[in-house]
């Protein structure tokens, strides 16, 4: 083994940008090109966005301008404006900024100063100005370097701060804003500062009964078997129902950031969920049957937050402040005071409560004699290693490496052929690829026995690890990989059904995506394009001057394994499944998967005309063609 010489020279500094360039995840999580809510280029809006909410949240401006426009985020709030002699300072130098000054920032989301920076050197262009009591200060930076720093000028506009910048290509390859996950997440910052007014593309975003808005907006309001609870007290806001869903959906806030992955204060929160009911009632039910169903959002401030990355997804905190109780006993003592207070005086609520924790349980108890028999029956026929080609690395490993996580995947194809391409092509230590048998069962309007009863939907949940819940998930990604063809439509919306129904969870947390995969192969003896429409296919066409040999991909087993590869590798392409604000569930799956209604009948109908003419008109263009040629 040849020796490596260790010298000053392997030595070296970094100055504050390469340094963040270097290693963007320490700073943003995982890169990504925006096809998922937690990629890098969102994390750098909420690092802008959070210090304009921190001037709201002391009383400095009620209104925050927000527009996305070819990939140059516009950020405007009318707060005090950064002092105009230290805009450099703020927006290049690391362990500079107004928050370490704990009484002016005492529960500020950021405390450590660095997430401007970090939007700073990351982006190919960073515009910031200052605007304080009629003067203006304007700095221009390209990937962390300060190009020109303007002089102070006189100006009618208001007090605030304006950050535009476009994100580094370089670093976030073929990237791309999805604007419903912009809005969801202005919608959060919206209920967490009830009055705050957004303007977002043209739309204002604006809550004016905080968490309870929350919850009305993002769950079924005709599936809630009582009003929605909403409590507050110095420093927590709660809201919560209980519907008819599968599975428990939660929203959690600390000091305004949406924390997505939790925390110390979730975990106390459907813990004192859990032992307020049971003292109440004076019985001691089982957790899971008074969780199930139940959709609640929690929203605390806490003195100097610690989180568990700088992306802040997940708290960790044991204690509120320095000097005040754990989160948990704040969170517990306050739900056995306040809640319990509530359903004394709102019998009603109890009433339902107390019926849906009972009907839980009698479903919990009726799907173990059957989830027993079909476990048993897969054991013996060992069907499991039949249907799964697992990986190494798994969403559940709690490793802690974000990186890791995020490259946990798991295929969903349905065939040998389609199966075999993507197993032979895939990376084994994190790609998994799970095969059907034919098309799944239509399970709209069934109950969770199916799951058991039905081999394929049992076999696919045990792969998932997720019969008791989402805590447990094997794989940060779940991709449907299915023909372009109608059967492969056919397949890939029952299996959105599947999950719809019965999962809503892992859709709600963006776990599932489409894989898409190329339609057509356009080649000449030198190169070679990959073409995922019409208009690609005509483009790669005209590249090659007319002169091509064209395939047409009639399914993914036509796809060879070594091409495949490109298309499940650094450059594969996922269309994330996206739950809006008004998404119903139910009225989705009723519309899509019910037995057929007018409506249905007339879109279907509406749609093959749209269809039947561009087919006219491209065979009227291919005669003029031909008749020209000719």
């Amino acid at each position: 083994m040849a020796k490596v010489k260790y010298t000053e020279d392997n030595i070296r500094s970094l100055d504050w940008k390469e340094h963040i360039r270097l290693r963007p995840g320490m700073y943003i999580g995982k890169l990504g090109n925006g096809s998922t809510p937690d990629d890098g280029i969102y994390i750098l809006v909420k690092e802008i966005f959070d210090n304009c909410i921190d001037e709201y949240v002391m009383g400095h401006g009620s209104e925050i301008n927000v527009s996305i426009e070819e990939g140059q985020v516009t950020i405007r709030d009318f707060g005090r404006g950064i002092p105009l002699g230290k805009v450099v300072d703020c927006v290049s130098k690391i362990n500079t900024g107004g928050k370490y000054d704990s009484k002016a920032f005492k529960k500020s989301v950021g405390l450590n100063g660095v997430g401007t920076k970090a939007v700073n050197a990351l982006s190919d262009y960073f515009y910031v100005q200052a605007i304080r009591e009629g003067k203006a200060k304007v700095v221009e930076f390209e990937r962390g370097e300060l190009v020109k720093e303007h002089r102070i000028t006189s100006t009618d506009e208001e007090n605030g701060t304006m950050v535009s910048f476009v994100p580094d290509f370089s670093i976030f390859k073929n990237y791309k804003f999805v604007s419903d996950f912009v809005e969801n997440q202005l919608w959060n910052y919206a209920y967490l500062n009830a009055g705050l007014r957004i303007n977002f593309n043209g739309k204002t975003i604006v809550s004016r009964k905080g968490l309870y808005d929350l919850v009305m907006r993002k769950t079924e309001v005709e599936t809630h078997r009582y009003p929605v609870i909403h409590l507050k007290g110095d420093d927590i806001e709660i809201a919560m129902t209980h519907g008819n869903q599968y599975g428990e959906q939660y929203f959690s806030f600390v000091n305004g950031q949406n924390t997505t992955q939790g925390g110390t204060h979730l975990l106390a929160f459907r813990d004192a969920i859990v032992q307020t009911v049971r003292e109440f009632f004076k019985k001691s039910y089982d957790a899971k049957d008074i969780r199930a169903s139940i959709m609640g959002a929690i929203s605390i401030r806490v003195e100097e937050p610690v989180f568990e990355s700088q992306t802040k997804t997940k708290l960790g905190s044991q204690n509120i402040g320095p000097n005040g109780p754990t989160v948990k006993k704040f969170i517990v003592d306050f739900m056995k005071k306040d809640l319990d207070k509530y359903l004394h005086q709102n019998p009603e609520t109890a009433t339902a409560i107390q019926k849906r924790i009972l009907q839980s349980e009698r479903e919990r108890k009726e799907i173990a004699g059957i989830k027993k028999i079909a476990n048993e029956r897969a054991r013996k026929s060992k069907v499991h290693n039949k249907k799964l080609r697992d990986c190494r690395i798994h969403f559940n490993d709690k490793k802690g490496d974000i990186d890791l996580k995020n490259a946990s995947s798991i295929f969903i194809t349905e065939g040998d052929s389609a199966s075999g391409s993507i197993t032979k092509a895939r990376n084994v230590q994190s790609q998994a690829v799970f095969s059907l048998r034919g098309k799944p069962l239509n399970c709209f309007g069934l109950t969770k026995k199916v799951v058991y009863q039905n081999e394929e939907f049992h076999l696919l949940q045990h792969a998932l690890n997720i019969e008791d819940g989402m805590d447990d998930l094997r794989f940060n990604n779940v991709i449907i990989a299915t023909d372009a063809d109608v059967d492969g439509m056919h397949i890939r919306l029952l299996l959105l059904t599947f999950f719809l129904q019965f999962f809503p969870d892992l859709v709600r947390n963006g776990h599932l995506y489409i894989l898409e995969t190329p339609l057509f192969r356009v080649r000449d003896k030198k190169q070679t394009f990959y073409c995922y429409s019409e208009t690609e296919r005509k483009n790669a066409v005209d590249k090659l001057r007319g002169k091509a040999e064209i395939t047409r991909f009639k399914g993914l087993g036509e796809i060879s394994p070594d091409e495949f590869s490109d298309f499940i590798g650094d450059d594969i392409r996922l269309e994330p499944v996206i739950m809006n604000e008004d998404t119903n569930i139910e009225k989705i799956l009723g519309y899509y998967m019910g037995k057929n209604t007018p409506q249905r009948q007339g879109f279907i109908i509406d749609n093959l005309r749209v269809e039947k003419d561009e087919l006219e008109e491209e065979e009227l263009e291919k005669l003029l063609e031909e008749k020209v040629v000719g």
